[in-house]
């Protein structure tokens, strides 16, 4: 917009713009997200005869069926497991698998006749996924992740720029002044967690924690969880519509930091450029760049409320029976105890791989389509 074409946006114009950006990006970013997933549910053990079968926080490769409810089971180094139409065995390259989470170790997994050998980083976990469940599972929950990402998306934009000329009339700031632009972001991340994100998530986290593969009608037909809706149908039916719910807290603090800093970062480094430049807006490579620079910085400080809402928005809570998990900071401290205090920050390295192209891409969709929607006075 020329420097004198001062109108006003219609809040519409940020919902809709906000929208598109969500889906461009979960369209495109959607893989990543389902390798952290898969990478946060696996734990660390100290040897793989401490390994049990039956918990869905373990290695995928053990599992031998996507229900959240399986008998106990130990599985013994170089031992064979079977069951109707599955068979797997477990052979490893070393004969501890390290707490550390970027572990190097290896593991050669003979699923349905299919042996895969690959490292435990993301790299091997997209490489296990595509070879035992199909080059499709790793769009596991991307029905929930679009029910969710685009008014997510709508929601964030429109609130941040509410909650920014709110507070800029209350208090009579600038809407340029960083602490305002911190203020406005962090009320838009409790909103957007609260409306849309811990629902969703749940649903997306319980889709892509089932471990049945995508190229197997008969384990298609069988698994538990469809799609969204009747993910979220199964969920309350089963445990309530508290467990929707799960993890609102680290979810909450989680996504009202990420865009305190991500909102504040981007919005900082804009201003400077647009200063430098002596222009109104950016170019559209511009916001690419900047947009995942900023990105990146909310995660590397939040890492450890991204594990512990996995784990809690994973777990089935079992009536009359006391859940791992209980809360936030218990389940820092336990995560810890048992895994290491690296356990914290498992997943991110794909998850700045997923965030940092996806803000990317979310920034750029969002100042394209929003300037176009304003020259051209629609709405």
């Amino acid at each position: 917009m020329s420097p004198k074409d001062q109108r006003k946006k219609n809040p519409l114009q940020h919902l809709i713009a906000g929208g598109c950006a969500g889906f461009v990006e979960s369209s495109i970013c959607h893989p990543l997200d389902t390798i952290k997933t898969r990478l946060q549910l696996r734990r660390q053990s100290q040897t793989l005869d401490a390994i049990k079968a039956r918990s869905s926080l373990m290695e995928p490769a053990l599992r031998l069926k996507h229900s959240l409810a399986e008998p106990l089971a130990t599985i013994q180094r170089g031992a064979s497991l079977t069951e109707p139409s599955h068979k797997m065995v477990l052979e490893s390259s070393n004969a501890n698998v390290g707490t550390a989470p970027n572990t190097t170790s290896t593991r050669t997994i003979k699923y349905s006749g299919t042996a895969v050998t690959a490292s435990l980083g993301p790299i091997g976990t997209a490489k296990r996924i595509i070879k035992r469940e199909g080059f499709f599972a790793l769009y596991k929950g991307l029905g929930a992740v679009y029910c969710g990402i685009v008014p997510k998306m709508a929601i964030r934009f429109l609130s941040f720029e509410q909650y920014k000329l709110g507070l800029g009339k209350l208090t009579g700031a600038s809407q340029t002044n960083t602490s305002l632009i911190f203020s406005a972001g962090l009320a838009s991340g409790l909103t957007e967690a609260i409306l849309v994100v811990t629902p969703a998530e749940v649903c997306k986290i319980r889709m892509q924690g089932q471990y049945n593969s995508m190229m197997d009608p008969a384990q298609l037909r069988n698994r538990k969880y469809t799609n969204v809706f009747q993910t979220a149908y199964t969920v309350v039916r089963e445990e309530g519509v508290g467990a929707l719910y799960k993890g609102l807290v680290p979810t909450m603090l989680r996504q009202g930091c990420n865009q305190a800093v991500n909102f504040t970062a981007y919005q900082y480094i804009k201003r400077k450029v647009m200063d430098y430049q002596q222009t109104s807006e950016l170019q559209h490579w511009q916001s690419l760049i900047i947009g995942g620079f900023s990105g990146g910085m909310g995660p590397l400080a939040n890492n450890p409320l991204d594990v512990v809402k996995t784990r809690l928005q994973k777990q089935v809570v079992i009536p009359g029976k006391e859940p791992k998990y209980s809360g936030l900071f218990q389940a820092c401290s336990l995560i810890a105890k048992e895994e290491g205090v690296f356990a914290l920050w498992k997943g991110i390295t794909p998850r700045l791989m997923r965030i940092m192209p996806g803000q990317a891409i979310t920034f750029m969709t969002y100042e394209a389509v929003s300037s176009m929607l304003y020259r051209n006075k629609i709405l």
